[in-house]
C-alpha cells in the first residue's frame, strides 16, 4: 500500500499562503453552507445509508487553483452524500427549524441515544455503508481497509457541529492534561476582556434557551469546558473515562455549551493571531489564508460570516480546522478517505506543532462529516495509533512519527 502524508492543511497551502502575504488583492470567497438533501434512489448505487447534510460549499472567485484547497469532494466521482446517522424525519424537521432560534432541548436526542457511538470495526462499517461498485465506492473502501488494523470507528451525530463534536470527543477521551491556555484561573474573564476591546459578544448566537445574557452564558460555557476537561484528565482508568464521555455526549444542553466554548476559543485565538499579523509578528501559515478570504478579512467578519454559523447552517472549513487545532493546542490528524493514495490522505490541522502537541485522530469521507478514530488496544501501536517498534537491545523504545 502506498500511504502518503500531507504536510499541512492541504498540499496547496504553502504556495497560497506565500501569495496571500504579498498579494492581499487576491481573495477567496465562500458560499453559504447549506443543507443538501439528495434523492434517496442514489443510495442504491453508492451507500445503503440515509440522507446527508452538505456542510462545505465553497466557491472561488479570483483564484481558480484555490479550489484544490477550499473545495470538498462534492465534485469527485459523483455528488451523492448521505448522512449515516440521522433519519429522514429528523432532517426534514431541521430544514424547517434551521433559521429559528429554538432551544436544542426541543430537538435533543433521548437519554437512550448518544451523539457518539461506541467503537465499531472499520471494515464491517465500510462493507455495510459502501456496497456500490462505483470508483468512489471502491476508493472509500480502500481507504477504510488501509487503516482498519489500526483503528476502530466512533460515528458522530451528523449535524453542523460534527467537526467540533468529534474533536471534543477526542479531547475528552484522550487528553492527558489541560492545554496551557485553559490552566489560567481567570478563564471566565475572557469574554469580558474581549468585549472591552472588540464589540463581538453581541454577534453571538446560541442553540439553546437561557435566562443568562450572552456574556454570562459564554462565561458559563468556558467554565464548564475547563471543569469537564479537567475531570476527564483525572479519570483513573480507561473504563472510567469511557463512562464519563458516554455521559457527556447525550445531546443535552451541556454538550452544546461545550461546543460553543470551543467556538469562543477559536474566535479568541483568531483575534490574537490577527493582531500579531498586523504587528508583523510571525504567525502560522494558515493565518494568511484564513484572513485572505473576502468573508473573513478580520476577526469581526470571521465571526459574523463563519464562526457564529457553525452548528446552525454550516460547519468548519479546512482552514478553520487549522484554527480549531491551534486554539486547543492539539494537532487534528484527519484521514480523508476520498483522497486515499494521494499525499492528502492524511492531513494535519495545523501542521506546525506536530512534534510538540498531542494528536487527535478523525476520519472523513468527504471533508463535510467527521467521525472519531479510536486506536485499537494493541502493543503494536501507541495511543495515537502510530506503529511502535519492538524494544531495542539497548533498552530504549523507539516509535515512528509518521503513519
Amino acid at each position: 500500500m502506498n500511504k502518503k502524508v500531507n504536510s499541512g492543511c492541504d498540499s496547496a497551502l504553502q504556495s497560497h499562503c506565500k501569495k496571500a502575504k504579498t498579494d492581499h488583492g487576491s481573495s477567496w470567497g465562500t458560499q453559504g453552507q447549506n443543507v443538501d438533501v439528495k434523492d434517496q434512489a442514489a443510495k442504491k448505487d453508492d451507500r445503503s445509508s440515509e440522507l446527508n447534510l452538505t456542510m462545505h460549499g465553497c466557491n472561488v472567485d479570483n483564484e481558480p487553483s484555490q479550489q484544490h484547497l477550499m473545495s470538498t469532494s462534492a465534485d469527485e466521482d459523483d455528488k451523492s452524500e448521505f448522512d449515516l446517522y440521522r433519519g429522514e424525519e429528523e432532517l426534514e424537521q431541521e430544514l424547517k427549524e434551521k433559521h429559528l432560534p429554538k432551544s436544542v432541548s426541543s430537538v435533543a436526542v433521548s437519554d437512550s441515544q448518544s451523539s457518539v457511538s461506541p467503537p465499531i470495526d472499520l471494515q464491517t462499517y465500510s462493507e455495510r455503508e459502501w456496497k456500490g461498485n462505483t470508483s468512489k465506492s471502491r476508493l472509500i473502501r480502500m481507504g477504510y481497509d488501509a487503516i482498519a488494523d489500526k483503528f476502530n470507528l466512533c460515528t458522530v451525530r451528523g449535524d453542523n457541529y460534527c467537526a467540533l463534536r468529534a474533536t471534543l470527543f477526542q479531547v475528552l477521551s484522550q487528553s492527558k492534561q489541560l492545554p496551557v491556555c485553559l490552566q489560567e484561573p481567570d478563564i471566565t474573564e475572557w469574554p469580558i476582556q474581549l468585549e472591552s476591546d472588540v464589540d463581538l459578544i453581541g454577534e453571538w448566537q446560541f442553540p439553546l434557551e437561557s435566562k443568562k445574557n450572552k456574556m454570562e452564558l459564554l462565561q458559563h460555557c468556558l467554565d464548564l469546558l475547563q471543569k469537564r476537561w479537567q475531570e476527564a484528565v483525572q479519570c483513573k482508568s480507561p473504563q472510567e473515562r469511557e463512562r464519563f464521555c458516554q455521559q457527556m455526549f447525550k445531546g443535552h444542553d451541556e454538550e452544546y455549551e461545550l461546543l460553543e466554548a470551543l467556538k469562543f476559543l477559536m474566535l479568541r485565538t483568531a483575534i490574537q493571531l490577527h493582531s500579531d499579523m498586523m504587528k508583523g509578528s510571525d504567525v502560522p501559515e494558515f493565518c494568511w489564508l484564513l484572513f485572505a478570504r473576502d468573508s473573513s478579512k478580520g476577526p469581526k467578519s470571521l465571526l459574523t460570516n463563519h464562526v457564529r454559523h457553525v452548528g446552525f447552517s454550516g460547519g468548519l472549513e479546512q482552514v478553520e480546522m487549522c484554527l480549531l487545532g491551534h486554539s486547543l493546542q492539539h494537532t487534528i490528524e484527519v484521514y480523508r478517505l476520498y483522497k486515499y493514495d494521494t499525499e492528502e490522505f492524511i492531513t494535519y490541522y495545523p501542521n506546525d506543532h506536530r512534534e510538540e502537541w498531542p494528536a487527535l485522530c478523525l476520519l472523513t469521507e468527504d471533508d463535510r462529516h467527521y467521525n472519531a478514530l479510536v486506536p485499537k488496544r494493541s502493543s503494536r501501536f501507541d495511543e495515537h495509533g502510530r506503529p511502535m517498534w519492538k524494544q531495542p537491545s539497548d533498552g530504549q523504545s523507539v516509535k515512528t512519527t509518521l503513519l
